[in-house]
């Protein structure tokens, strides 16, 4: 049973609904047709997941029109990485990474299952399978959504998608030979968390930012991402509730089964159309549970993401305003000293158009996030809400059919 799930294959027909739940991340303006990345395949083994990315473009650095390529996670965390790197974008919001594939809960609940098999009745261990089935494909699908839309950020960005790297990891067939950080480098990167966190707090209290905007969004931006990371756990333990409930009618349906089988043949018939009721309720439960994952929970979890990355952006401005006043001072000095002056000048011009250009970018970024977050939270909470009038109305449908017949079995 393992074998079956651990190796798992989506085409394009299968990833569809996934990648239309998943979509709910961003507003896609679907007249720029330069350049359209999506993946059309995924292969989950193991240890890894491979996924099949397909380009079409008509930019001129592009030397085909087409390209199919199979990468992995680490190479999405690689190139996520090159931009958070490159000087240049210091003024641009960087989409966030996608989250490593972690299909391990699945894969040990399966395994448990399977040691499991018999201390429970042939139906009852049916029904968990294909429940365990149906979660693991949902986080399968999850996962090649969220990967898609880093992709698809990228493209539809009108610079980080003439970026020379993303085109290479867009080309080039071969493997790009993207390892895991080891422990070392994954030492290193938390320490140099641990530094970015300590000046962070250190320039908001030695650096004063007199633009009233920038001041206006850090507090927003900070007080809006507590907001979403309380509101992400909330939802995600209501969708664990749910899943629950799921797997309680599960537990239910089997035992009114085993005792329409006993000694009560004057209730057979009841206890039989009760546990298939029972068991049509758990399948909308557990899709209920599905939606509000994907149209509720994932939107939160992205734009908790999202919004830690433009948190990074006021961050990078702010250390360039303060190089801009220390090239202030240092100028200055050079005056008072009357040496080195014409060197001190034109580092501070330098530092003074980096600053400019940097928050005229970083303006434009933040305005086109409150934009894209509005539109697709207002998308997504308005599809969630249809959803769930839809399972709502199959529900109490099931109910009155199961209602009427024990009636006419009267």
């Amino acid at each position: 049973m393992m074998e079956g799930l651990v190796e798992e294959s989506l085409n394009d027909d299968q990833l569809d609904s996934g990648k239309k739940a998943g979509a709910h991340s961003e507003n896609i303006d679907l007249n720029d047709n330069v350049l359209i990345v999506d993946i059309s395949d995924a292969l989950s083994e193991k240890e890894k997941v491979k996924f099949t990315v397909h380009t079409k473009t008509t930019l001129r650095e592009f030397q085909k029109s087409e390209y199919i390529v199979v990468r992995q996670h680490e190479e999405f965390v690689w190139l996520h990485d090159r931009f958070e790197e490159n000087e240049a974008y210091a003024g641009y919001i960087i989409p966030p990474a996608p989250p490593r594939p972690d299909f391990d809960s699945s894969r040990e609940k399966l395994q448990k299952l399977g040691e499991g098999e018999g201390t429970m009745t042939k139906e009852e261990f049916i029904k968990m399978k294909q429940e365990l089935e149906a979660e693991y494909l949902a986080t399968f699908k999850k996962t090649v959504a969220m990967h898609e839309m880093f992709l698809t950020r990228l493209a539809q960005h009108p610079v980080f998608r003439l970026d020379h790297q993303f085109h290479v990891f867009l080309q080039y067939t071969q493997d790009l030979s993207v390892r895991s950080k080891n422990k070392m480098e994954m030492l290193e990167g938390l320490f140099n968390s641990f530094s970015k966190t300590t000046d962070q707090v250190l320039l908001s209290h030695t650096v004063k930012d007199h633009n009233d905007f920038f001041e206006n969004e850090n507090n927003f931006l900070h007080e809006y991402h507590n907001h979403l990371k309380e509101a992400t756990t909330r939802a995600d333990r209501m969708t664990f509730k749910r899943k629950d409930v799921a797997d309680s009618f599960i537990k239910i349906s089997t035992g009114l089964v085993q005792l329409a089988t006993t000694d009560h043949k004057d209730l057979d018939k009841f206890l039989y159309k009760v546990a298939e009721t029972l068991e049509k309720l758990r399948k909308v439960e557990g899709r209920i549970a599905c939606d509000e994952d994907l149209k509720l929970s994932d939107t939160l979890r992205y734009y908790m993401r999202d919004s830690d990355a433009a948190k990074r952006l006021l961050y990078r401005r702010l250390r360039c305003l303060a190089d801009y006043e220390n090239a202030n001072r240092n100028l200055e000095k050079a005056r008072t000293k009357n040496k080195d002056v014409h060197a001190a000048e034109q580092v501070q011009q330098e530092a003074c158009d980096k600053f400019e250009q940097m928050s005229d970018k970083a303006k434009e970024e933040l305005n086109d996030f409150k934009e894209r977050r509005v539109e697709a939270f207002k998308k997504n909470l308005m599809e969630l809400a249809e959803l769930e009038i839809k399972h709502a109305e199959s529900q109490v449908n099931i109910l009155k059919k199961c209602i009427a017949e024990l009636k006419t079995s009267d």
